[in-house]
């Protein structure tokens, strides 16, 4: 039993057909795999257009995994294989290589040069071929469609706890913890400087987040940005200040997830101004997660 997709984000339409081909295989003693692309096929097709990805491939598979999957198909997509007409990719992925028995896709997929492939000719190469093509429908969240595009723009926007709605789950990005200038330790605010592993980065400002350090989350929140009150570089930095936390973290691997936006970045007169606001921020994160029982 195949899931068939790009999954960008695991969002909700994405886990509905991946806890379709789930029951699926449970029902008929069968294995469950997703197949991905790698990389995404707009990075070779359109690499003009390709969109910043929401996830890392690690990302992904770990996703997969916990959504139930046995085993993730990931397709080196390259110049040559954009080439291939949906009967090709069919024949020589799917079913030579795959031997699938069931195909589940979302409504919009599709596959093959210039993008010929849509549901009825999967369905009806799937007749031709011996295995079953299904489909599932958008889903919406509220008054959304659920889709990887929606959600890479509010991200954009700044707007992470609606995304995190149409996720499911947080916008999370992945990295190592580099060495910074130390700033937050002398305000009394020590932060994690994080090199992010992820392409699309939220848009500059302070935000509630979790840190995630071997599968423990903690509340944290995390300011993007350029630190106007110190420097005016051009590098984004993100920096992490973990509530209640008081480990050594350089070098090591942790997890932001972007829970909601708190303010803009903005320069402040002098360090007694910032640090004061940096209070107040910590307080409304800290209030933020009693809530949330995190």
């Amino acid at each position: 039993m195949l899931a068939l997709g790009n999954f960008d984000g695991m969002h909700r339409g994405h886990l509905k057909i991946v806890e379709r081909v789930r029951r699926s295989a449970e029902e008929r003693f069968a294995t469950a795999v997703a197949m991905t692309f790698d990389p995404h096929p707009s990075k070779i097709v359109r690499p003009d257009k390709a969109p910043p990805l929401l996830m890392t491939k690690q990302q992904k598979l770990e996703a997969l995994a916990r959504a139930g999957m046995h085993g993730v198909a990931v397709v080196r997509f390259s110049p040559e294989l954009a080439q291939w007409d949906p009967e090709t990719f069919v024949r020589r992925v799917l079913v030579e290589w795959l031997h699938v028995a069931e195909v589940w896709v979302g409504a919009n997929f599709l596959f093959g040069h210039d993008r010929a492939g849509n549901f009825s000719v999967l369905r009806s190469l799937g007749a031709r071929y011996g295995f079953r093509a299904e489909k599932i429908d958008p889903v919406r969240y509220k008054d959304f469609v659920v889709s990887s595009t929606r959600i890479r723009r509010l991200i954009s926007e700044g707007r992470l706890d609606e995304a995190g709605a149409l996720l499911g789950h947080y916008y999370s990005i992945d990295g190592s913890v580099v060495q910074g200038q130390r700033r937050g330790r002398e305000l009394g605010f020590p932060t994690a400087n994080l090199c992010p592993d992820n392409e699309l980065i939220p848009p500059g400002g302070v935000y509630a987040t979790t840190m995630t350090l071997d599968g423990v989350a903690y509340p944290s929140m995390t300011n993007v940005g350029y630190r106007p009150t110190f420097e005016s570089g051009a590098t984004t930095v993100i920096e992490t200040h973990i509530l209640d936390f008081n480990q050594e973290l350089y070098g090591r691997r942790l997890r932001v997830g972007f829970v909601q936006r708190l303010r803009d970045e903005k320069k402040f007169d002098g360090v007694d101004a910032l640090r004061a606001q940096i209070e107040t921020d910590r307080q409304q994160t800290r209030t933020l997660f009693d809530r949330m029982a995190l």
